[in-house]
């Protein structure tokens, strides 16, 4: 799964996700994309459940890219534990998602089957997600 290696702070506030993507929401590697539609927190397992998926349907003959990683961290408290005593440990690690963002990124397979593999990741993840090509990528309004 994936995680960052070492931050200055183990811990974070939560924030708002306020807005729509400013970056990461064109396609800049492959043909065939994914983009989110709403906003949410894609945790690590999930983006790691959906690159699973995509990559066992394209096999060898794809190359796929993940444009996002899970640098924000979440705490949770334990399970019956009385309040206060400070703030929980970290619990996992997510990605902060905005409308637009483009998630996923492969090349080197047809449409047919891009838009196969793309439609059992959107299963995977808890937000809604769009598939893109390149050529229709400033068409498409999110």
């Amino acid at each position: 799964m994936l995680l960052p290696k070492k931050t200055k702070y183990s811990k974070q506030h939560k924030g708002r996700i306020k807005g729509v993507s400013k970056r990461g929401n064109y396609i800049s590697f492959g043909v065939f994309a994914l983009m989110a539609l709403e906003r949410g927190r894609l945790s690590s397992r999930q983006i790691e459940a959906a690159r699973i998926v995509i990559n066992r349907h394209v096999k060898k003959t794809g190359k796929l890219w993940i444009r996002i990683f899970p640098d924000k961290p979440v705490t949770k408290k334990p399970a019956e534990i009385r309040m206060g005593k400070g703030k929980g440990s970290v619990h996992e690690w997510v990605s902060v998602i905005k409308p637009g963002r483009i998630l996923y990124e492969i090349d080197g397979i047809d449409s047919k089957a891009a838009k196969i593999a793309m439609k059992l990741a959107q299963g995977k993840l808890p937000i809604k997600t769009k598939f893109i090509s390149k050529e229709d990528e400033f068409v498409c309004a999110y």
